[in-house]
């Protein structure tokens, strides 16, 4: 069996990560509680919505523990990427693991990606194509992340060459 790949992630994605995950809880939180919130503020009988509206909450702090506080640094911990010459190795998952292996023959564009979150924290994500999907590297800082973009379409290049 192959080794498993050397290239970690920037450390700072794991802020990206909370960042995003308590941006999304909140936003469901919200849209959730609001609407039972102004049925108790404006209904005579509006006990009960007291009570699903404390068990939101419950299950809303919950997520926060497990996708702010426990996550990240696990999800760190299990991604890794290579970049050889011939092909792109990455490994992913906490349940789940995933490997691929992604030929530069096969490869057609490469990317990169910022987001405003990502762009706060200078990092970047480096997207290869295929024909059979997309496989992104997220979390690099923003000059190795051109450097790798650069460096895979040249593999890429020289690999269709070689044909």
């Amino acid at each position: 069996m192959r080794p498993m790949p050397s290239q970690k992630l920037d450390p700072r994605i794991k802020n990206v990560w909370r960042i995003s995950a308590l941006a999304t809880i909140v936003l469901v939180y919200a849209c959730c509680a609001i609407p039972f919130l102004l049925v108790q503020a404006f209904a005579d009988e509006g006990d009960w919505v007291g009570v699903l509206v404390a068990m939101e909450t419950v299950v809303a702090l919950a997520a926060v523990v497990a996708f702010v506080v426990v996550l990240p640094p696990i999800r760190y911990a299990r991604w890794r990427y290579q970049l050889d010459p011939e092909f792109l190795d990455i490994a992913r998952g906490i349940v789940w693991r995933k490997r691929f292996v992604v030929p530069f023959i096969r490869v057609q564009n490469t990317d990169t990606e910022q987001g405003p979150v990502m762009r706060a924290f200078h990092l970047a994500s480096v997207t290869v194509s295929t024909a059979a999907g997309n496989h992104q590297i997220p979390g690099i800082d923003i000059e190795q992340a051109d450097e790798l973009r650069d460096k895979a379409a040249e593999f890429a290049r020289v690999a269709r060459e070689d044909v």
